[in-house]
């Protein structure tokens, strides 16, 4: 087996973070949509909306372990898009990564949908649907509610994304509050929680273009149609573009709120350096001892 293994091995460093990125994403929606269609096949008997966020939680929390080590865990084309802006990460990298996690995601709904297969179908009456009280497209992407309008839909996910990345730029700002490595995915997963309680009910949050979009796609292939284009006034633009918009302007409120005003380090590390220079000038070591006297 290890030497089958070995054989299987991909050296390609872009690869490598393409793959980790697209196992990442389908780990978040195998168990965000899963619990999705649990909720939503049982008649909310085996669980409430409460159920789907902790789904989406910890489908996050377990996406970043799986691939935080390789790729950096973004899955996200709007944090990819951030953190491109911001320098952290290569342009050149960009279309890779969204391809490969709207793939992942892509792949999650299709998983989902065979193992609701029989459960999907009893609800629908035989009939997959985009909306009315038996819709089960709402599983796998998210539509407006009725009473919201494109531009109230546009400003939520706005909103909803710059907050992920405001929160999320803070886990990760070591200079900030230092977590422990083991911690951050754990916080990033209560993130997306709290953001389904607090900013859910208009259009589902889904702060993620390829979550949304990959599943989406899914679904226009597997049955529902056409309709998943057209439900909600056209709504599909909506949850891939207002995330990125929000996710940059999350990254310019914390850039230049917090982040920007940090003390550079250059001088810290300078200060350090003459402070030690200053103590072996006048014969004293770093430690507080004399300098050994070399005799010939």
């Amino acid at each position: 087996m290890e030497k089958l293994l070995r054989k299987c091995q991909i050296r390609n460093q872009l690869v490598r973070e393409c793959m980790a990125e697209c196992l990442g994403v389908y780990v978040l929606i195998l168990f965000g949509c899963g619990s999705a269609a649990q909720v939503t096949t049982s008649h909310e008997k085996n669980g409430h909306y409460l159920s789907i966020n902790l789904g989406f939680a910890f489908g996050v929390t377990f996406g970043i372990f799986v691939s935080r080590g390789v790729s950096g865990a973004h899955l996200n084309p709007a944090v990819s898009l951030s953190l491109c802006v911001l320098g952290r990460h290569p342009w050149t990298k960009l279309p890779f990564y969204v391809f490969f996690q709207v793939v992942g995601a892509f792949l999650a709904a299709a998983t989902v949908g065979l193992q609701y297969y029989d459960a999907i179908q009893a609800y629908g009456g035989g009939e997959l649907t985009v909306t009315g009280p038996t819709a089960t497209a709402g599983i796998f992407s998210t539509y407006p509610a009725d009473y919201l309008s494109t531009w109230g839909g546009v400003v939520d996910q706005v909103i909803g994304t710059a907050a992920l990345l405001l929160c999320v730029l803070a886990l990760g700002d070591q200079r900030n509050t230092s977590l422990p490595d083991g911690l951050q995915p754990v916080l990033v997963g209560a993130l997306v929680m709290v953001i389904g309680v607090a900013m859910g009910s208009n259009c589902g949050y889904a702060l993620n273009p390829a979550r949304d979009f990959g599943p989406r796609l899914f679904t226009y292939i597997a049955g529902w149609g056409a309709d998943v284009f057209s439900a909600g006034g056209g709504w599909w633009w909506v949850p891939i573009v207002a995330p990125c918009v929000g996710a940059l302007l999350g990254t310019l409120i914390y850039e230049l709120m917090v982040e920007v005003h940090h003390p550079p380090i250059v001088e810290s590390q300078t200060s350090s350096q003459e402070a030690k220079n200053g103590v072996e000038l006048e014969g004293v070591e770093p430690d507080g001892e004399k300098p050994t006297e070399v005799k010939s």
